[in-house]
């Protein structure tokens, strides 16, 4: 079992950053692709970024490309989802997730092991 406590939510004004944390206390966390997914009202839970394990590869959702930017630091145990030019349609819970899958495999829809408790972004206009 792989325990995510994401951290870093907030409101914020269009065109603002946040950045996002998700912590992953144990040994384990760099046998984990690790990614970001989103869920907005009313809507379904989208994918919004993914790291390989090693943080060589990454993967963004076209709506976010060239705005977000994901890393991690597998001596801390923490992946990170940097957030810039926010837009409202940004606003929505933000889901940090673990997967034994690829970075790659997560892209395309394969379904990761673990999830955090979600962190909400709120951005104004």
């Amino acid at each position: 079992q792989v325990q995510l406590v994401e951290s870093g939510g907030g409101l914020v004004q269009a065109g603002g950053s946040l950045r996002l944390s998700c912590a992953a206390p144990g040994r384990t966390f760099s046998t984990y692709a690790m990614a970001w997914f989103r869920q907005a009202p009313g809507k379904e839970r989208e994918f919004v970024s993914a790291i390989s394990r090693t943080g060589s590869y990454t993967y963004y959702a076209d709506a976010v490309k060239g705005r977000f930017s994901i890393s991690r630091d597998n001596a801390k145990n923490t992946v990170y989802l940097q957030m810039k030019s926010l837009k409202p349609e940004d606003t929505a819970v933000y889901y940090c997730a673990a997967t034994l899958r690829s970075a790659m495999e997560t892209r395309g829809g394969a379904a990761p092991d673990y999830w955090g408790q979600g962190t909400q972004v709120t951005v104004s206009s």
